[in-house]
């Protein structure tokens, strides 16, 4: 990965917080894979394109959640891939608090984002409870 795939990367983060997810689906290449893997009422699969993404991934959040943040805390170039760890906060609206470490990881092609998996820990599931 080079420098710039990175900073694309971290620009996705203060994109999707802000609100601004057309700016996030931007970044992917037009056949991305996203998989999450799920738990309580949160998405689980692998997603094909930006539409699949936004539809089935990014449209359940705000149905789910009064407050959410994706907040990265380590961005690391491993040649072949980016992955990035951090915590999920929020608040869903049964009122439960989210507070959950993720990791992601990124395959870039061509400056967009081709391929993407997340991991949570145990507490991912009981927020989206």
């Amino acid at each position: 990965m080079s420098e710039r795939d990175v900073q694309t990367v971290r620009g996705a983060y203060e994109s999707f917080n802000a609100g601004q997810v057309e700016a996030v689906l931007s970044i992917m290449d037009e056949s991305i894979e996203w998989t999450e893997p799920g738990g309580g009422s949160a998405p689980k699969g692998t997603f094909s394109g930006p539409r699949g993404v936004a539809e089935e991934v990014f449209a359940p959040v705000p149905e789910n959640f009064d407050e959410f943040s994706v907040e990265p805390a380590d961005f690391d170039d491993r040649g072949d891939a980016i992955v990035v760890t951090g915590r999920y906060k929020g608040k869903n609206k049964s009122g439960a608090e989210l507070d959950s470490a993720f990791e992601h990881t990124y395959e870039m092609k061509g400056g967009k984002v081709a391929r993407f998996s997340s991991k949570v820990d145990e507490g991912w599931e009981k927020g989206w409870s």
